[in-house]
């Protein structure tokens, strides 16, 4: 214990002063960028060739970045080449059908079907407030899908990595599902906290062990665990999937070996080009952003970024907008007009040029809780540091971000130019007065959500914003075909701005957040009883229809909120109707792993309908 307390107060004292002093680098400076590989750049190619000779209906781009060599890469591309070819160029579909059978493994085969440890059918004292035969089966059944999803890396991907773009991984992995057949970042701490609600404590565990090996590979946090995902990371969610796993199992010895990967990983955050410093008339402030490591097609939707650039001129233009779209990726909300300079045009794309709210309320909580591993570990020089951290970041936030007016936290757009070595001066014409779901995200941690006239005012807003529906808080008020834009509606945002509600001391929010709580369940168990599948987003304004846009075909991985909300569905006599309209329903809600005492409320709710039978 001495020796690694020892070796945590050495890595403070060497990462943080570098990320609270370093500014941007100079403007002469090459952008980064990460170097690509044999394998994928074939697979780009791959991947052109089979949209000439398939065609674009149900086209996948990612489904050929997935694929794995049989062979070296040598002998492929000549095979390749030696394809016939058409008289434009393109191979027959038959020939190319052939010749990926040959010369690859599937998608996903480099991935091998395990079983748990943990998983039982039934653990015990599995949400044993819920008494609803129809219900308690519902959640029994989602539990079930942890063994569906449940995988290991191959030994071939250690063995061969140049084979492969799946990255070898110590442990165990959940998988989302559907076309996403590897580890995700942000989408891991709902896994993890459903996998909590689900008793599997060590399967929790090995999720952040794969997620903190990738860090200390790659000196962050991946998008994903695949080789064309290193040029970025997404959301930094690991100190809060780490701190949900240590109020279940008190485990010290966990703390103390993650501690320094989020050391490394705040670093990562706070200095370079991520961190962008505001000036206001009383002092600098310094806040985050998105910045992907990357100006060229992403791999996995190579042909649909090619094409979305066609019309730009210009290598070096080419190359901003490329950025902009790995940025936007890594901001977990690809894609939206939250990100674009003109709504209408997806070219516009600026992530770079914003300073998120929730990207910084994130690093604001990996602050609090590395502050608070500080005091678990004993190591009392990190607590104090991060915690003063975490003032400075909360002041900025408030600074920054708060519009009275509204009673929201918005986005700061930045100046024309978006290095920090000009510096930057606050200026409240750039808050983006446009209304997003994650305008309200600052509710989710407890800075923000203790202060009862403060929440008040934000439930209000958030009352009055046009963001709630019939089936929970839409993404945004602009319907424009993307896929994190009106009218669908997202799990992990429902999550974090009704957790924040509930958590307050406010009744108005409180009761609020009941009411996000039951509308999101709902369209869940409707969908569910339709469909069979959990979808990954959902259409606000139609209970039980999943939702649409983007750049893929909707999806149905799993999103495990509904183990972990601590919210289930009890109605008199469940249909399987698509409608939510009937004469009479009921609620069974246990609230007490959202912060609401007393443990089971029952209500009648005649205002809001669903359907029932005779």
């Amino acid at each position: 214990m001495p020796d690694a307390l020892c070796s945590l107060s050495l890595l403070l004292l060497l990462t943080t002063s570098f990320a609270f002093t370093t500014g941007c680098p100079s403007r002469t400076s090459a952008m980064p960028t990460v170097a690509s590989t044999p394998l994928l750049t074939f697979l780009e190619r791959l991947q052109e060739a089979a949209l000439a000779s398939f065609g674009p209906r149900n086209f996948d781009p990612k489904l050929y970045v997935d694929l794995s060599l049989k062979s070296d890469i040598e002998t492929v591309e000549r095979a390749f080449a030696d394809l016939p070819k058409s008289s434009n160029g393109s191979v027959l579909a038959g020939d190319l059908e052939k010749f990926i059978a040959v010369h690859f493994g599937g998608a996903g085969d480099d991935l091998v079907s395990v079983q748990p440890a943990d998983f039982v059918p039934e653990p015990e004292g599995f949400l044993p407030r819920v008494k609803n035969p129809a219900v308690r089966a519902w959640a029994l059944q989602v539990h079930a899908l942890w063994r569906n999803l449940s995988r290991r890396v191959d030994d071939a991907v250690r063995e061969r990595p140049d084979w492969h773009t799946l990255l070898p991984l110590p442990g165990p992995v959940i998988i989302p599902g559907s076309r996403f057949r590897e580890v995700y970042y942000w989408d891991s701490y709902w896994v993890i906290r459903g996998l909590l609600a689900s008793k599997m404590y060590a399967t929790a565990k090995a999720i952040v062990t794969n997620l903190v090996y990738l860090l200390e590979q790659y000196g962050h946090v991946l998008n994903g665990a695949r080789v064309y995902y290193t040029n970025r990371s997404q959301p930094p969610l690991l100190s809060a999937m780490i701190r949900a796993i240590y109020e279940r199992t008190h485990d010290v010895e966990f703390v103390m070996k993650c501690l320094p990967a989020l050391l490394k990983e705040h670093e990562f955050w706070t200095s370079g080009l991520h961190q962008i410093t505001i000036q206001d008339r009383q002092c600098s402030h310094n806040l985050s952003r998105y910045y992907a490591m990357w100006d060229k097609p992403r791999p996995e939707s190579f042909t649909i970024d090619k094409e979305s650039a066609s019309n730009i001129s210009g290598t070096s233009e080419k190359q901003k907008f490329y950025r902009e779209v790995a940025s936007t990726a890594e901001s977990g909300w690809d894609f939206s007009t939250r990100w674009m300079r003109n709504p209408e045009d997806f070219t516009t794309l600026a992530t770079t040029s914003i300073i998120p709210v929730d990207l910084n309320i994130y690093i604001l909580r990996m602050e609090l809780d590395i502050s608070f591993f500080g005091k678990v570990a004993g190591n009392h020089n990190i607590a104090k540091h991060f915690l003063e951290a975490s003032k400075a970041r909360e002041k900025a936030v408030s600074t920054i971000f708060w519009n009275e007016r509204m009673g929201q936290w918005h986005d700061y757009w930045l100046g024309n130019s978006s290095s920090c070595m000009e510096g930057q001066h606050w200026d409240a014409a750039k808050q983006n007065q446009n209304v997003f779901a994650s305008n309200f995200i600052p509710l989710w941690i407890d800075v923000f959500n203790s202060d009862k006239n403060l929440v008040d005012k934000v439930a209000k807003s958030l009352r009055s914003s046009g963001l709630l529906h019939p089936a929970g808080i839409a993404t945004s008020l602009t319907n424009s075909s993307q896929q994190w834009d009106f009218p669908n509606g997202w799990a992990p945002l429902q999550h974090m701005i009704a957790e924040g509600l509930a958590r307050s001391g406010s009744s108005e929010a409180r009761s609020l957040a009941e009411d996000i709580f039951i509308r999101w369940i709902r369209t869940n168990y409707v969908g569910y009883k339709k469909t069979g599948t959990m979808h990954e987003k959902y259409d606000v304004e139609k209970c039980g229809e999943f939702g649409g846009g983007g750049e893929y075909v909707p999806q149905w991985p799993l999103f495990t909120q509904l183990l972990e909300y601590g919210i289930y569905m009890c109605f008199n006599l469940i249909t399987t109707s698509p409608s939510c309209c009937a004469t009479d329903w009921f609620w069974l809600v246990e609230w007490r792993r959202v912060g609401f005492p007393g443990g089971v409320w029952m209500a009648r709710r005649p205002e809001d309908r669903l359907p029932v039978r005779d």
